[in-house]
């Protein structure tokens, strides 16, 4: 499980831009999003919280993205539906998802089942965790993330 004054796992993931890696953010902040699945109510409202704020983080030299396993395919259709103006990651095995920790055991109607916790985590410059946020609820979460990234030098 990563948590915040580690370092950052080294990750590859597919955008519709190309492949990203940790090192493609050298010198910047990164805040990386794990969310459950494109174009549901929560996953939306978090995207789309994100995106409204998506100047001020360029202003904070923060660059978002959001991961998921669903598909390069699925993830330009959410996109495109919704206007999003941050970038979305695909980690359709999951290798990504686990090695932040936010691969967990989840709970529903007395089913257990492995699911994307919802988490978030702001990287900061030299690729250490600054941040990590566990079990996000989505109301005001992208603006207390932002916060933090305009703190971090």
């Amino acid at each position: 499980m990563t948590n915040a004054g580690q370092p950052a796992p080294d990750f590859t993931l597919d955008t519709e831009e190309g492949p990203i890696s940790l090192s493609d953010f050298a010198g910047k902040k990164l805040v990386i999003y794990f969310y459950p699945k494109d174009d549901t109510p929560g996953c939306t409202t978090e995207a789309m919280d994100f995106t409204r704020l998506a100047d001020r983080f360029a202003a904070a030299d923060t660059v978002v993205v959001g991961v998921s396993k669903d598909s390069l395919a699925s993830h330009a259709k959410f996109a495109k539906k919704h206007g999003l103006a941050v970038r979305l990651a695909s980690d359709p095995e999951g290798r990504v998802i686990e090695a932040f920790g936010a691969w967990v055991e989840k709970s529903m109607y007395g089913k257990k089942y492995m699911g994307i916790d919802r988490s978030t985590f702001l990287i900061d410059r030299s690729g250490k965790v600054a941040e990590a946020w566990r079990k996000v609820s989505v109301k005001g979460h992208a603006e207390a993330v932002l916060k933090a990234a305009e703190a971090l030098a």
